[in-house]
């Protein structure tokens, strides 16, 4: 009797791991924006390089991509991060807590650095967005809605 519990328990585990594991999960349609590995910079910066004080060989170093969270120091000259336009204006980096951060989509730095989106809300282009019931960012940034269908929960037309 025992080991019939045991089996069907096992049987009945294992059946709802693959139907779930099989059908779409009803949560918010987040995706993350940012996946790129590097940011693109606008224009590349010049660090200047303090090994050399020659006026005749220019040892500077140009840098046009700054990895995402790039370590960083706020309070340096030498600041890779500060106001950076990247990713063809899509992107403004700022060094918030020693790392490059963007504060046009990240929303635990959204429009400046420590300025967190409460939950519901996405990071778009600098202002906390609600997402959840917002026809023109609905789930993501940017995201519309066709017209006439709500936005609920994330989802256009949620039914």
């Amino acid at each position: 009797m025992a080991t019939n519990i045991l089996n069907l328990t096992a049987i009945l585990i294992l059946a709802i791991s693959l139907l779930l594991s099989l059908h779409p999960q009803a949560t918010f349609s987040f995706e993350i924006e940012d996946d790129e590995e590097d940011y693109v910079l606008d224009h590349p910066l010049v660090i200047p390089s303090l090994r050399s004080r020659s006026r005749f060989l220019s040892n500077a170093m140009k840098k046009d991509k700054i990895r995402k969270g790039a370590h960083c120091d706020p309070n340096s000259y030498y600041n890779i991060c500060n106001g950076v336009s990247a990713n063809n204006g899509t992107s403004i980096l700022y060094c918030c807590k020693k790392h490059c951060r963007n504060v046009l989509r990240d929303w635990n730095n959204c429009g400046q650095c420590g300025h967190r989106c409460k939950f519901g809300q996405r990071c778009c282009g600098g202002v906390c967005t609600d997402v959840v019931y917002n026809a023109n960012h609905c789930g993501k940034c940017d995201k519309q809605c066709s017209p006439g269908v709500k936005c609920e929960f994330g989802y256009c037309g949620y039914a």
